[in-house]
């Protein structure tokens, strides 16, 4: 199961649990290259803490990808051994990579299979269809489309899918969003903020302060429009880019460009 190690909860699709059922199940937090590296470490101890195998990989540069067919070797050794017993020679491995749109399954799968018969994309929805790739004589792979499920009970859980671009931007506001991530990078990474946009500081949201109209200046919506003047996004009539802003705030923050960054943080049950 493949997900983003910047959102590892809202990216783990539920229904995985019920396909799942009693096969053995490897968690990869990819993406690291993006994420937190403090807070990649305390999910990787979350799920070891839940009884779940867990990896971390960065499937465009291929980091990981030889740790991660040692641990499914590993995973179905007592499989083989009491097969063995029985008599029945090894078989391949069969294996099924599930994960939500944009998680990079496809490029995960191309190092496994050192080819480029996954089609990738930096956008979800590329997979289309279900198909068995082998690779070598030790595995054979499934690759699956990514789906995501059909309500999110949590609306946190829906703006960090979109944040990360597992849902096609064509479908979303991109101001109300940018302004929805600039909430949590204000609370979680002031300081990767600051210096990437070059500001002198963020507003607080602990003095009100008003406007010329009179009335109560947005922190965030100020913040929106410091990081416009410092790009010199604006449109005739010195009126602000919004568009434009919040397309370069979501954009670099998928880059990585604005810092390493992960939006949630575990909570043990």
């Amino acid at each position: 199961e493949m997900v983003d190690a910047r959102i590892p909860e809202s990216s783990r699709n539920p229904i995985i649990e019920e396909i799942k059922g009693q096969k053995k199940q490897l968690i990869l937090l990819n993406k690291v290259d993006l994420s937190d590296p403090s807070q990649t470490k305390r999910w990787n101890d979350y799920f070891k803490s839940q009884g779940i195998k867990v990896l971390s990989t960065e499937a465009k540069d291929g980091k990981g990808i030889k740790q991660v067919k040692a641990a499914i070797k590993e995973l179905m050794a007592p499989v083989f051994e009491k097969n063995l017993e029985k008599g029945i020679r090894p078989r391949p491995i069969r294996l099924m990579v599930l994960g939500i749109p944009n998680v990079g399954k496809s490029t995960f799968i191309n190092r496994m299979i050192n080819k480029n018969q996954a089609e990738t994309a930096n956008r979800p929805g590329v997979t289309k269809g279900q198909r068995w790739l082998k690779i070598g004589n030790d595995f054979e792979l499934l690759d699956t489309p990514g789906i995501l499920w059909p309500k999110f009970e949590d609306p946190h859980v829906g703006l960090n899918l979109a944040f990360c671009g597992s849902i096609k931007d064509e479908i979303l506001n991109v101001q109300n969003l940018a302004y929805e991530l600039l909430k949590v990078l204000r609370k979680d990474y002031p300081e990767e903020l600051i210096a990437r946009y070059k500001l002198d500081g963020l507003t607080s949201d602990d003095d009100e302060e008003y406007n010329k109209y009179g009335e109560p200046i947005d922190p965030v919506l100020s913040d929106m429009e410091a990081i416009a003047l410092k790009r010199g996004f604006i449109q005739s009539g010195k009126r602000i880019d919004y568009e434009r802003t919040g397309r370069a705030i979501l954009d670099e923050f998928r880059a990585g460009i604005i810092g390493n960054i992960t939006l949630e943080r575990p909570v043990y049950k």
